[in-house]
């Protein structure tokens, strides 16, 4: 009886562990393509376009977040990349973006 009644307690401890489980994924920038960024191969490109923002205000030490900016560079960036689909996205970022003060 008593193994019986542990039965249901394991099949829940063992399905509780595997829904907690999650794949984690770490993804290199400098090697993402245009294309993948505009096909969505990677996650939404307005997402990895926030990052990207990020990104590079730190590098400038810059707190400041300018969204009509953001959404203008985004389409700029997208409008590159569906031209230079090869084009590495972070080089492509840094040329067309590049050091702002």
């Amino acid at each position: 009886m008593r193994k019986a009644a542990l039965i249901p307690v394991a099949f829940a401890v063992i399905l509780a562990t595997n829904f907690g489980v999650q794949a984690q994924v770490m993804l290199d920038f400098t090697k993402v393509t245009c294309d993948q960024f505009i096909k969505y191969k990677i996650a939404d490109p307005k997402l990895i376009a926030v990052w990207l923002s990020g990104y590079f205000h730190g590098k400038r030490g810059d707190t400041t977040l300018d969204t009509q900016r953001l959404v203008a560079d985004a389409d700029q960036i997208k409008n590159y990349c569906f031209s230079n689909p090869d084009a590495l996205l972070m080089q492509s970022v840094q040329k067309l973006i590049g050091p702002r003060e």
